[in-house]
């Protein structure tokens, strides 16, 4: 009876104590906090859990990125002075607005790599064509081959792009892998094996450890990303993922590149490659070749990584910074729309000051508690004057942004909790009018399959439904 009183005294202080650390943590999003709370209080046991694994932040600790730091400075030893001049030099930036300026030196408090002058870019939106010009450039491939994805499925697709890869590496290509653990937990080891047997070097992003600050981050915080990079020279990323999903069902956006933006693409994957246990037994010699000008490859172009052990989020802060600077218009297209309170607030204010803001969404999500998550948040945008459209038919995946027909932003980053807070991701940003308006059009094209969610109709909704919406709109900063 004694020792029962005593357990339940130093569960309850374990509670209570869990509850101080969550409301003196430095993070300023109170929602999550308040969404932590709720779950440790409603399922203390199971809430205690979850928040050891999936609620540490190293973001706010600053002790998880230290081999970000060790792979930069062991990078600026051996780069040559062409290259990191292509990477970090400022030159390029001149060339943009003025008024975009102070948004590219916001950008480069991910890795550093800033605006990149001399490249061309395809802007895909149909799978098909992903797959068809993938693996025509990897069939290509004299050197090199580098691929990280968050889903590398064992489909069609999947493994006619699987194949060319063994193809490639018994040819002699050196050909670089990462996946993602945690979201390909269901792939047997056996398939990557397969790669290996070929030659292909084959890592794993995700590598829990015993340290609860690593095993947490590890668990919880996926690599998103999506990046090809052949001969250090054509670079692909965007939302598309390797499978048939976004092969042949979805609607997607994807980019093409050529130029110097590839060498921000090859820096950020090698840096996710060494610190993922990777080798690169010869140096970096040959992975940044020597610029190549061409005459109409003039686009300019700012990769920018994120990752949760960074200090600031740096694609949140984009995000945020590109709608409140948008006057004319901010189109939106996102699967998930979650939104944490700053870019909430931002595309409120964005709204009632004139700008034509408008958020295209699917129509059904392919998660069947991100829907009701979604529309959570419709009443409140509909308020400020913001257009919701959903999508119907084909399931839209594509994560892009397009301002004032001069910024366009393609990448793997959604606009939710995960994906601003938790997720490694990455995003392409793309100054200039051409692409732009090519952007715009994209949008305005697939307007054209959508509804417009009326605010008197969407009023009229059945009650259940808005009580489900409250319900998860609760807990959306913990999806």
């Amino acid at each position: 009876m004694v020792l029962s009183n005593i357990a339940y005294i130093l569960f309850g202080l374990l509670i209570a104590g869990t509850i101080l650390v969550i409301l003196t943590d430095d993070d300023d999003n109170s929602s999550k906090k308040i969404a932590w709370i709720a779950v440790i209080s409603l399922l203390p046991i199971i809430g205690l859990i979850a928040y050891l694994i999936l609620g540490l932040n190293p973001r706010r600790t600053r002790k998880y990125n230290e081999h970000q730091k060790k792979f930069a400075e062991a990078f600026n030893k051996i780069c040559d002075e062409a290259t990191r001049d292509r990477l970090f030099g400022h030159s390029a930036e001149e060339k943009i607005l003025p008024a975009y300026r102070e948004l590219a030196r916001l950008l480069t408090h991910s890795n550093g790599t800033t605006v990149s002058d001399n490249n061309d870019i395809e802007i895909i939106t149909s799978g098909q064509r992903k797959l068809e010009a993938l693996l025509e450039d990897l069939e290509n491939a004299k050197d090199h081959i580098h691929m990280e994805y968050f889903y590398f499925r064992k489909d069609n697709g999947s493994k006619k792009i699987k194949a060319m890869l063994m193809k490639k590496a018994q040819e002699g290509v050196k050909v670089r892998f990462i996946h993602e653990n945690i979201a390909n937990i269901d792939i047997s080891p056996r398939y990557y094996n397969e790669m290996k047997k070929a030659g292909v070097e084959v890592v794993k992003f995700t590598k829990p450890r015993f340290n609860l600050l690593r095993f947490s981050a590890r668990l919880n915080y996926r690599d998103h990303r999506k990046i090809v990079v052949i001969d250090g020279k054509i670079g692909y990323t965007g939302g598309m993922n390797i499978g048939d999903d976004y092969f042949i069902r979805w609607r997607d956006t994807h980019v093409r590149i050529t130029g110097n933006a590839v060498s921000a693409l090859q820096y950020s994957f090698l840096f996710s490659y060494i610190c993922s246990g990777g080798v690169i037994e010869s140096g970096f010699s040959g992975l940044f070749p020597p610029e190549e000008k061409a005459p109409g490859k003039d686009k300019l172009i700012q990769i920018v990584p994120d990752q949760p052990d960074d200090m600031w989020p740096i694609i949140h802060m984009g995000a945020v910074w590109t709608i409140q600077h948008s006057t004319r218009y901010v189109y939106i297209q996102t699967p998930y729309f979650v939104p944490p309170e700053p870019l909430m607030q931002a595309l409120k204010a964005a709204a009632l000051k004139g700008t034509d803001v408008r958020i295209m969404l699917p129509q059904v999500s392919d998660s069947s508690y991100m829907d009701p998550a979604n529309k959570s948040h419709y009443q409140e945008c509909l308020d400020a004057g913001i257009r919701i459209y959903e999508k119907t038919g084909s399931f839209i995946h594509s994560k892009t942004i397009v301002s004032d027909d001069y910024l366009s932003i393609v990448g793997s980053a959604n606009m939710d909790f995960r994906s601003l807070e938790l997720n490694y991701e990455i995003n392409a940003y793309i100054y200039g009018e051409e692409t732009a308006r090519e952007n715009k059009e994209i949008f305005m094209k697939d307007l054209e399959s959508c509804r417009e969610i009326l605010p008197e109709q969407w009023k009229r909704r059945p009650w259940y439904r808005k009580v489900l919406e409250t319900i998860l709109r609760l807990f959306a900063p913990l999806l």
